[in-house]
């Protein structure tokens, strides 16, 4: 999902550190080289970095709704006819929970994945230090990379490489200009307390603050909830929670406060009344709709916007609890890992490579997904007008680069923890069926109890 933050989702850094990536988006381009996949260049007996001459087909585990794998596929067997896909997709909390059984017994060539840290302990994931070497990605800002490597004690944040991103997502509020318009807001809220406000005038304008997705096994209220976390204290205990670093706990006294301002938001009426049967696709239709003055999303829908809404929408990270204050956002590479079983794996590891080196394939990342492309820091970026959507996401990001503000989604900190303990603890919070504190340490023991699982 999300998601992913999205979900998905998109972290995704010790994740404070990947801003550091951000800081670029809008440098001046770099030289790249086209890569020629025909070409048989190896760096080793055990590495090589090539899809061949013969006609192959790529098998594909992708998350639905989504277009930006698509697209990218799409470019690549355009540039090299010999290499065509076969794609499942399935929604993000289907892949959370089908994620190492796929990877065991039905192996894709490359698949989404929302967690890496069973799957590596597992053995069930490729590891990716050869290629990451031959490549020249450990050249790369290190933040890139930092959520996606395991180390042997299966924490992440160091050690070995079990994935790569198609590119490094950014999350935070859209807002539908024309409705702002109409409760008196001209520019994005500067604080907590201006957010607080727009809600409340929305709300007594007759006007939905947020249809944000809440249904079934992916819980969006987490996207709020997060940004809220950040504002009320430091994204590194975050951090550490999600990379299962020893002794680090969600239940903490400024998270506290996060969900209790998130519980005011509920009962206040800021949300769409049948938020807890809201699914992502519902959500985007109504904000596109004309329906809801902001949602809690990410950047991969920058693109979309841009298209759909032109000049009708804004962005703006979760603003901090004082005027001028640090800026925190869930920032995360689109996640993708290659099967320790799959079929063609060196050219998985190509296509990887491909997606953050050819200036094409760049700029789809760019315009379609609306993100700033994993890769070098001079390489190759394509113009974007300041004034689209896209522009705005990118220039956040610039500013979760600066205030060192990355964080990864605090759905991935186990692989279940979305669809077991996240979503069906934020529907009781909506249901009025638990309260804050209960939550945090509800979600705490499913913790500390699928770490030792």
């Amino acid at each position: 999902m999300t998601h992913n933050l999205a979900r998905k989702r998109t972290a995704l850094v010790a994740l404070a550190a990947s801003g550091a990536f951000l800081v670029n988006a809008c440098s001046a381009p770099g030289t790249t080289t086209e890569s020629t996949p025909q070409a048989s260049t190896q760096t080793s007996a055990s590495v090589q970095m090539t899809c061949g001459t013969d006609n192959i087909t790529m098998k594909g585990y992708f998350e639905t709704g989504f277009p930006l794998p698509k697209s990218l596929t799409d470019e690549f067997t355009k540039q090299f006819p010999n290499v065509t896909w076969d794609v499942r997709e399935d929604q993000f909390a289907v892949i959370t929970q089908n994620a190492l059984r796929v990877l065991a017994d039905d192996p894709p060539d490359l698949m989404r994945l929302p967690s890496i840290q069973q799957a590596a302990k597992a053995g069930v994931l490729l590891n990716l230090d050869e290629y990451a070497t031959a490549y020249g990605w450990d050249k790369w800002p290190a933040s890139q990379l930092e959520q996606l490597r395991v180390n042997s004690a299966g924490a992440r944040g160091d050690g070995s490489l079990y994935a790569q991103g198609l590119n490094y997502s950014l999350t935070g509020v859209f807002y539908n200009k024309d409705l702002a318009a109409k409760i008196g807001m001209t520019e994005a809220p500067k604080t907590l307390a201006e957010l607080d406000d727009a809600l409340a005038k929305a709300k007594a304008a007759g006007i939905t603050g947020v249809a944000q997705f809440n249904g079934g096994a992916t819980g969006g209220l987490a996207f709020p909830l997060q940004n809220l976390m950040a504002a009320y204290g430091e994204t590194a205990p975050i951090n550490d929670w999600i990379f299962q670093k020893s002794g680090a706990t969600i239940d903490t006294e400024s998270n506290l406060k996060a969900v209790q301002h998130l519980q005011k938001w509920i009962k206040a009426g800021y949300f769409a009344d049948d938020i807890n049967s809201l699914d992502y696709a519902a959500m985007m239709s109504r904000f596109t709709g004309g329906k809801s003055l902001f949602i809690f999303d990410g950047d991969w829908e920058s693109g979309n916007f841009d298209k759909t809404m032109a000049g009708k929408v804004g962005f703006f990270l979760m603003p901090p609890l004082e005027a001028g204050g640090k800026q925190a956002a869930m920032s995360a590479p689109l996640t993708f890992g290659v099967s320790a079983k799959a079929a063609h794996p060196a050219c998985a590891a190509f296509f990887l490579n491909w997606v953050a080196t050819n200036e094409s394939a760049r700029k789809i990342t760019v315009e379609v997904g609306g993100s700033h492309p994993m890769g070098a820091q001079d390489a190759y970026m394509p113009d974007v007008a300041k004034d689209t959507v896209t522009g705005q996401t990118l220039d956040a990001g610039t500013k979760i680069g600066v205030d060192n503000g990355g964080m990864d989604f605090i759905a991935n900190a186990t692989s279940s923890i979305y669809p077991k303990s996240w979503t069906p603890n934020l529907q009781k919070l909506v249901a009025g069926e638990v309260e804050p504190d209960a939550l945090l340490k509800s979600v705490q023991a499913d913790y500390e109890s699928q770490i030792k699982g």
